[in-house]
């Protein structure tokens, strides 16, 4: 296999492609989805660029089963007329860190570091007026 062919192939491990526009893809993103076994029913979401914030609670069809909520975050991108993404949760440890920060409050904590990294780049992209920053000491 070439070097170029190994990074193609790299490249989309773990993306899904369709012949929808951007927005559809969203939308179907978004969207309620009940499965066999759970109703997945998205919170809140936000788009930072191509990167799609969710908070997604997942309600298992058996009562014995409790709930879940998460954290999503959906990488988008558009080939050849058509839209593909990746989809991750916290668990997975994102290298992305645009997340809303109410979306913290709005999921129990899978991974601290992640959600620090999270307040750090929000930190740096916001600083608060007269903090004192490292280094101004």
């Amino acid at each position: 296999m070439s070097c170029v062919s190994l990074f193609i192939r790299n490249l989309l491990y773990g993306w899904l492609f369709s012949h929808r526009s951007r927005r559809e893809l969203i939308a179907a993103l978004i969207q309620t989805d009940d499965t066999e076994h759970y109703q997945h029913v998205t919170l809140a979401h936000a788009l930072r660029g191509n990167v799609l914030w969710s908070v997604v609670q997942s309600t298992p069809k058996d009562p014995s089963k409790a709930s879940r909520t998460a954290i999503h975050c959906t990488l988008m991108q558009g080939s050849g007329g058509s839209w593909g993404y990746k989809a991750m949760d916290e668990s997975v440890q994102p290298c992305y860190y645009s997340c809303p920060k109410i979306y913290l409050t709005m999921a129990p904590v899978i991974s601290p570091e992640w959600r620090e990294k999270v307040l750090a780049h929000h930190q740096r992209r916001y600083p608060q007026p007269g903090a004192i920053k490292e280094g101004d000491r």
